[in-house]
């Protein structure tokens, strides 16, 4: 198992607990409780976790997210701390590539949407653990974004994307750029360089898949 992801995992449980059922989180229409059990319904249950991609089962997803929702939330909260032994999304071969950004994201999700937030100083191993799929998703996300965007990790490495056209450039730590491109660009310190049209057009851009 990643370093890193079982930490994450442990500190969002930690988090959420803390927070207690009913916190904000930075997704929109969830509390704490929801959270949770997206975290449990991806992992056990891949019947319902390909809700989240196909239309015809997402009513489907809605009503196992509700069954989920429903459980003790400490109970809920035990499952997103302790992995199931094997889920598509959660195994030795994968995870790195599947719950890297799942559960940063996630926990800073939990962690933002409270006052008083700042990003955390993270590792130079763990920044560079986001920097892998945070330069991933950046070729994907923005590939059509009409710019020719440069994506900067200053320490860890760059990025080329975009359709072309003028040039803008994202700076951030790794951490922080694998937020804004995963939607949250509002809750992130990033730096935005170019024509003030389509900076603010990257900031406001919809990058979730």
């Amino acid at each position: 198992m990643s370093r890193f992801v079982r930490s994450e995992r442990q500190k969002l449980a930690d988090l959420l607990l803390e927070l207690g059922p009913d916190a904000p989180t930075m997704c929109v229409g969830w509390d704490t409780r929801d959270l949770a059990a997206h975290l449990v319904l991806r992992e056990r249950r891949p019947d319902a976790g390909l809700g989240m991609f196909l239309p015809p089962l997402r009513g489907h997803a809605r009503s196992v997210m509700r069954d989920l929702s429903g459980r003790p939330y400490p109970e809920l909260v035990d499952l997103v701390r302790r992995p199931p032994l094997w889920s598509p999304v959660s195994n030795p071969l994968l995870e790195g590539l599947t719950n890297t950004l799942e559960f940063f994201v996630h926990h800073e999700d939990a962690r933002r949407a409270q006052p008083g937030w700042h990003p955390r100083e993270l590792p130079a191993a763990d920044q560079a653990a986001l920097w892998r799929p945070a330069s991933a998703i950046a070729r994907l996300r923005l590939r059509r974004f009409p710019a020719a965007v440069l994506v900067q990790a200053p320490g860890f490495g760059e990025v080329s994307t975009g359709a072309g056209g003028e040039p803008v450039r994202l700076v951030g730590a790794p951490g922080e750029l694998a937020y804004f491109l995963s939607g949250r660009q509002r809750a992130t310190r990033v730096q935005v360089d170019g024509p003030t049209a389509l900076s603010d057009r990257l900031r406001t851009a919809p990058l979730k898949i």
